[in-house]
């Protein structure tokens, strides 16, 4: 048997302060941004070799959502853009369906 676990820790600065978002039958949800940035070196058999120009970085905004009573509120309450933080949580990638149904 194969055992598998979906956890990620974000540390970063928010983007932009929270907001409430009410979603369809469902409970408002607080909702934010937080950066992440990764960086790699192109040949990491000669780092002593390496110079700048072969370390590459990208950026990727995630946006995340508090569910939790009482932790939403407490988030959306103190967090503000530039706030530093640090997130444990699960990725839990929602399903959208279009005008078009797609």
């Amino acid at each position: 048997l194969v055992s598998a676990m979906n956890c990620v820790q974000l540390l970063g600065q928010i983007g932009l302060d929270p907001i409430i978002r009410q979603v369809e039958g469902e409970n408002p949800v607080t909702i934010f941004s937080l950066p992440a940035n990764e960086m790699w070196i192109w040949h990491p058999a000669v780092l002593l070799l390496c110079t700048l120009g072969d370390i590459s970085q990208k950026m990727t905004w995630n946006r995340l959502s508090v569910f939790r009573l009482g932790l939403k509120d407490v988030t959306y309450q103190y967090v503000r853009k530039g706030s530093q933080i640090i997130i444990e949580g699960k990725i839990d990638y929602g399903e959208y369906t279009d005008k078009n149904n797609v």
